[in-house]
Order: C-alpha cells, then structure tokens, then sequence
C-alpha cells in the first residue's frame, strides 16, 4: 500500500479483505441450490440477490475509483435523500439483472473481481483523499483508509447476511467483527447532530462481549465529538450484543424491534438516539 507519511491508520482493514474474501467464497461454493434463494435480512433480497450486489458494488468502483469511468451519473442531486435513491436505484437495476446468471457464473466473477478489487484498495494512500467520502457518518471528504473501512463493512455486512440467512457461523470473531462496528460507530456524533444537550453531556454505547468495544461522544460548543475517557459519568449507557448492533445498524432491524433487546441506563430517551444510527446508505 502507498503511503506518503508514517501515520497511524485508526481503523486497518486492507490486510482483512484477502480474509473476508476467501471466506465468501467457500461459503457460496458451499450452498445449495434451495440455500441461494432463502430470504435474508435485507428484506427485498435474498441470497442470491446479495452475492449479485457484492459484485456490482466492487465493479462500480473499480470502473470509478481505478479506471475513471464513472458510466451511469445521476445528474444534479438534492442532497443526501437523492443519492440514496440513485443508489437505491442502481442497486436494483443490478439484483435484477443479475437473477439470469448462475450460481456458478456469479461465483465465478466474484472470485475474479474481488482480487482485482483488493488490490485496487491496497495501492492507495490510506491518507489521500477518496473518490467518494463516507456520506453516512456525515463526511464530504474522506481519507482512503475510511473509504476502505467503509468497504470493509459492505463485504462483512453482506457476507454476515448469507451466513444468517444459511445458519453459517464465522464471521462473529474480535479479528473480523471488532473493525467492522468500528467503523459502523464512526456514525455515532453525527447521529446525534440535531440532540440538544449541555456541554459536557456525554453518551456512551457499548457492544457487548469481547468482539464489541465501547464508543463514548460528549457535547462540545461545536458539537458532538468522540471522547476517549471512558471514566466520565455519563448521561447515557447503551448495551447491547454484537449481533443486535450488526442488524440494527445497517437497517436490517428496526429501532422499534431493537429497543426491546436493548439496555439502557441513566436518561433513556438520550441514549435512545443512538438506535437511529444508520451505517450504511439506506
């Protein structure tokens, strides 16, 4: 990987992408004919519509990010809201697409694109600026290595999905479960952006067991930021398990269904805000 200075990179993912990916495939290899048409979490798609997406999302950037082909523009958008449905757009045109191949066919290319893909990421300078910056978590720029943390979470995410989707463990591990909530958390102070609170309230959330971690932000005069004292009494305490957070964070279940397996304490309705956070586009 590229670097043009000796800077820590907060959340390493490059070295873990070989790992997901290799992992993806013996798990797609693996399934039934019956198993790539199980409904899944992402409610609109199933399996195969999953792996269909992983595909497309790692061409895309290719096409973009190496290449400087950007093919299909959404024209002017009006914020957030729109790209969301560009991308939302897009998403579906693939899926759909993509139903006419094979298993076999689909699994193919993505054994082929993903290695492309990850070397792509690995030539970068995890400290120049990315194509496109980390929207979620309120970012109109963002260094590489959060692009690539970004992408870290989109193959964990979907992978965990199938694996759900096909009672297959082996994801849920502190090697590859901790930077993917990481990441995720990286949403947390701009989730709570429009939340009045005085200075020096603080809130922290913690994911439970030793794949989790806890993510404390504390009211500043700019605004919410991440603290690392994890010692201050805080107004707010969240728990949950890792794999309440995995679902509940990339809108694969709801705030209204995670509140009841949910804990809080200190004010609820402070703490209650971090279930809107929403760590992928969606």
């Amino acid at each position: 990987m590229k670097s043009s200075a000796h800077q820590h990179i907060p959340i390493p993912t490059a070295h873990l992408f070989p790992v997901l990916d290799d992992m993806l495939i013996e798990l797609l290899r693996g399934l039934s004919a019956e198993e790539w048409h199980l409904p899944t979490v992402a409610k609109k798609w199933k399996v195969k519509d999953i792996a269909a997406h992983l595909l497309d999302v790692q061409l895309r950037e290719l096409s973009i990010g190496r290449d400087g082909f950007y093919g299909e523009t959404p024209g002017k958008l009006e914020g957030y809201d729109d790209l969301v449905k560009w991308l939302n757009h897009l998403n579906m045109s693939w899926t759909e697409a993509n139903r006419r191949l094979s298993p076999r066919v689909l699994t193919d290319l993505l054994e082929i694109v993903c290695r492309q893909f990850t070397a792509y990421l690995q030539s970068l300078d995890p400290f120049g600026d990315a194509v496109f910056s980390v929207a979620w978590a309120g970012e109109e720029r963002s260094p590489h290595w959060f692009h690539m943390a970004r992408n870290y979470t989109e193959k964990f995410l979907h992978q965990q999905q199938i694996r759900n989707a096909t009672g297959r463990d082996g994801l849920m591990t502190k090697t590859l479960y901790h930077p993917f909530i990481s990441t995720f958390m990286q949403a947390l102070p701009h989730t709570y952006r429009k939340t009045a609170a005085d200075e020096g309230t603080s809130v922290i959330v913690t994911v439970d067991t030793e794949i989790g971690g806890s993510w404390c932000i504390i009211k500043t005069k700019k605004g919410w930021a991440f603290h690392e004292d994890h010692e201050l009494s805080h107004a707010a305490v969240v728990n949950m398990s890792p794999d309440i957070a995995w679902q509940l964070f990339s809108k694969s279940m709801s705030p209204v269904e995670a509140v009841k397996k949910v804990t809080f304490s200190g004010d609820h309705a402070l703490g209650k805000v971090a279930l809107k956070m929403v760590s992928v586009m969606a």
